[in-house]
């Protein structure tokens, strides 16, 4: 390794791309051409950055291995920073074999770490989780170590378990600070300020209070009936009933925790759950049979009991009934959340985060658009989509999997 390469790979370690450039930007060999490419990701030039480290690894070939690992490595990593999650995750995990053959221990973890923050992407908390236990953190470099400890952090905030993220924050600001990068600094800060954002509202008895995640952790823990609009289901302590995919039923069970302790309208519970203007019988016979699968799924959180006029909900035992709504309504809630982090996403990258059709996804970013709420840059395949960044408030519970239920 020469001079300038050496120089220019220290000044990238440091975070400084321009100091790298400086020294290797008129260069074509295969390592100067790494080493433009991931100074071109630092400086958030992500195209140019891939079609660099693609000619580095095709310019190493298979003699060099070690080095073409590396590039291939930091592809993944640019296409991580892209939101292209398209790629097989066995092309990274073949050059971490490699690497490991050739003892490169760092960018082992390195390889590794990427596949976690990949599998935090698409909401696969529990495969992540697996994952990251697997690291050997004493191997780990600082700016390495504020990386895997960041990963662990969200793990704990999307599993609402805010002491353990609380903790792995404080160790990720420290290896951060010892690796003396601005923008691993920055995340950081960015993560534990998320900790003190309403990250939800509570709905009872016709008030509505803004929580912050570890006020939802407690509510969650206190063994209230909580009618939960993020998740879409029924939460009584531990025990848990989904809704996700009965859209009538949730609908049903909200509106009767927003009236409780009273009851709901026949007409009211019609018009909310079968969105037409015009009841008739047909409607009202509906909804008897509605009713009555939502008494059976319920059971033993709570009874869906008659009154004169219509329905009531009435929870077992001393529980109260809170309804648990996300910090911003709609149906593109979680799309919005996912845009949020101001990084341009493609629509098939958005259906993997979100396990939706990339035509219900390309729909709703059309309905978006239209409303001002998201922009669109580049053109067909090359079309990607962002969001402003949704300030003053987390949104962790409108992510994929943020939740866990038995």
């Amino acid at each position: 390794m020469d001079s300038l390469i050496a120089a220019a790979a220290r000044a990238l370690v440091a975070g400084d791309p321009l100091g790298a450039l400086k020294r290797v930007a008129l260069r074509d060999d295969p390592p100067a051409l790494a080493l433009r490419g991931i100074a071109m990701a630092q400086l958030g030039e992500h195209p140019r950055a891939r079609e660099l480290l693609r000619r580095a690894a095709r310019g190493f070939g298979a003699r060099e291995e070690r080095a073409r690992a590396r590039c291939i490595v930091a592809e993944a990593e640019v296409a991580l920073a892209m939101r292209d999650l398209r790629g097989s995750p066995h092309t990274l995990a073949a050059a971490a074999t490699t690497l490991e053959a050739h003892a490169d221990r760092s960018n082992v973890l390195h390889a590794r770490l990427i596949a976690v923050r990949r599998l935090l992407l698409l909401g696969r908390l529990d495969e992540a989780a697996s994952a990251l236990s697997r690291l050997n953190a004493r191997f780990l470099p600082p700016s390495l170590l504020a990386v895997s400890e960041l990963a662990a952090a969200e793990i704990a905030l999307r599993l609402l378990r805010t002491v353990p993220a609380r903790a792995a924050l404080a160790r990720a600001f420290e290896a951060a600070a010892r690796a003396r990068v601005p923008a691993l600094l920055a995340e950081v800060a960015e993560a534990r300020a998320a900790l003190d954002r309403p990250a939800a509202r509570r709905i009872d008895a016709g008030h509505e209070q803004p929580l912050r995640l570890d006020e939802v952790e407690a509510l969650l823990a206190s063994g209230t009936l909580v009618v939960d609009a993020c998740r879409r289901g029924l939460r009584a302590g531990a025990a848990w009933r989904s809704l996700a995919r009965r859209p009538v039923l949730f609908a049903l069970a909200r509106a009767l925790a927003e009236a409780w302790p009273g009851d709901v309208d026949r007409r009211v519970l019609i018009t909310r759950a079968f969105r037409t203007r015009r009841p008739d019988e047909s409607h009202r016979a509906r909804l008897r049979v509605e009713i009555g699968r939502l008494r059976a799924l319920a059971a033993p959180l709570a009874r869906v009991e008659a009154s004169s006029r219509g329905f009531a909900l009435s929870p077992s035992g001393v529980r109260s009934v809170v309804v648990l709504a996300p910090p911003i309504d709609g149906d593109q809630a979680s799309l919005l959340a996912m845009l949020a982090d101001g990084v341009a996403w493609s629509t098939s990258a958005l259906a993997l985060a979100l396990g939706s059709s990339q035509r219900t996804v390309q729909r709703a970013l059309v309905e978006l658009a239209a409303a001002g709420r998201v922009r669109s840059i580049g053109r067909a395949r090359a079309r990607r989509w962002l969001a402003p960044p949704l300030a003053g408030f987390t949104t962790n519970l409108l992510l994929p999997a943020a939740l866990p239920f038995a």
